[in-house]
């Protein structure tokens, strides 16, 4: 059983390096989608009426879902001094709270965005603007997408934390 636990943590390791490595691309996106509006504005005086728009949701979307990656790398904030304070024994039972907490709290936001999603995967939301575009059904729909990734990481290092198999904390520093 132990080793089937690992197998899972290890692929859901996987699919948070594979997800995060890919939202890259979607960052580069970014920036060459604001490199041309810079252009178009300034250089030909005709800004484009989408870019922006794209640009916000091309951002929401890596960060999104990023999530999982940073928590399957530690590299999330932590209060670093606490962490030298307090040593190694106390520090990961910290961590083990704030593991326990996070599942907590992503679940709770799981389940209030579940509604909301749903609802727009059958009726679309659109922005309003001059592209009225579904980027608000669209953003709901990857928040929960997101949130799901961020609470199947959180068990892979639930499992690795009471393996004793975890990975060495990159903290915030």
């Amino acid at each position: 059983m132990r080793r089937f636990f690992a197998c899972c943590a290890a692929a859901m390791d996987r699919v948070s390096v594979f997800t995060g490595q890919a939202c890259a691309s979607l960052l580069f996106a970014c920036i060459a989608l604001s490199a041309l509006e810079v252009v178009m504005r300034y250089g030909f005086d005709h800004p484009t009426s989408w870019s922006i728009e794209v640009t916000m949701a091309l951002c929401a979307t890596a960060w999104v879902l990023s999530v999982g990656y940073v928590t399957e790398r530690n590299r999330h904030i932590s209060i670093t001094m606490l962490e030298i304070l307090v040593g190694p024994k106390l520090w990961r039972r910290f961590r083990l709270i704030q593991i326990l907490v996070s599942i907590g709290a992503v679940t709770g936001l799981i389940l209030a965005i579940w509604s909301p999603a749903m609802r727009v995967i059958a009726r679309p939301e659109y922005s309003g603007t001059a592209l009225n575009s579904i980027q608000p059904s669209y953003l709901k729909v990857v928040l929960l997408a997101g949130c799901v990734l961020y609470v199947a990481q959180l068990f892979a290092n639930l499992i690795r934390w009471f393996q004793g198999t975890e990975k060495e904390d990159g903290g915030g520093h």
